[in-house]
Parts: C-alpha cells; sequence; structure tokens
C-alpha cells in the first residue's frame, strides 16, 4: 500500500512540475540557452535513444544547436532535393532497416555546398521545424558540415 502511494504521489508532483512549466509561457523556441547549454552532441552510443527524445520533446530542442555524426543522404523527391544525416536502425517490421537522424538545410545567408551520397560527415546545426500540411517536420540549420576520413557505426540499435 505504501508503494502506491509513493507511486501517486510521484505520478502527481510530475504532471504539477509540467503544468507549471507549461504554464509560464515561455516557450522553447524563444528560450535564449546559455551558450554552455546550447550544443546537445549526440552519441554514437545512445544514437536512436537521443534522437528519439529529441522527435518526441521537440519542443525542448527548437532553437539548440544539435551536433552529430552520421551518413550524409541525398533524395531526389518530384520537385525537390532533401538532405539528411542518418544511420541506420533496426526498423521492427519485417527485417528491413529504419532510419534515425536529422534533413539538414543550409542556414538561410550560406550557399549550399554539400558532400557526395553516403559521405560520413558531422553536422552542427540548430534545431528548426516546419509545416507541410499538418504535418510538422524537424531539420537542423547548419553551422557546418565536415566531411570526415573515419566512419562511425552505420547500423545503430540503441
Amino acid at each position: 500500500m505504501r508503494c502506491k502511494i509513493v507511486f501517486i504521489a510521484v505520478i502527481i508532483s510530475f504532471f504539477l512540475i509540467n503544468c507549471a512549466r507549461n504554464n509560464n509561457g515561455d516557450s522553447a523556441a524563444a528560450r535564449d540557452y546559455p551558450a554552455a547549454e546550447k550544443a546537445v552532441e549526440i552519441m554514437e552510443r545512445m544514437f536512436v535513444t537521443q534522437i528519439n527524445e529529441i522527435y518526441m520533446n521537440a519542443e525542448d530542442y527548437l532553437g539548440r544547436t544539435i551536433k552529430l555524426e552520421g551518413i550524409f543522404i541525398i533524395e531526389q523527391l518530384e520537385d525537390d532535393t532533401v538532405f539528411f544525416v542518418l544511420r541506420q536502425t533496426p526498423d521492427g517490421c519485417c527485417g528491413t532497416r529504419g532510419f534515425a537522424g536529422f534533413e539538414v538545410k543550409a542556414a538561410a545567408n550560406q550557399p549550399e555546398h554539400f558532400p557526395a551520397n553516403d559521405s560520413w560527415v558531422e553536422a552542427i546545426g540548430v534545431l528548426r521545424e516546419y509545416r507541410m500540411g499538418l504535418t510538422k517536420y524537424l531539420y537542423l540549420e547548419l553551422s557546418s558540415l565536415n566531411i570526415l576520413n573515419r566512419r562511425g557505426a552505420e547500423f545503430v540499435t540503441r
């Protein structure tokens, strides 16, 4: 019985903290992060976990600098070319592979000089979002994109 009471108290505390945080008018996109807090480095060992955390809690990361390494992928759509920095992940369905990472775009004042498809890169950029219809998409507005000679793990599981 005591465990149930402690558990309920913890849940109520989290609920109240989130309500207070959400009601203070402090949106993540408008926050001014101190320089030491800005960079979120996506580590190879926890790549999928950290990427999922960012997608699930995007409001907490918008406007923050993200740093990651991965495979530079160029996708040609009907009327647009889209660039990504990704790693392969288990899909969980039918034995196929999925991907984790971000779409990347050059900053508005920078020319697009992107490396060849399948290059191993280090990308550093500010997390932004855009809408297409009713769907929100996250991307990194790049401050740097460097080709690396040494490739990391292309397939990650966590």
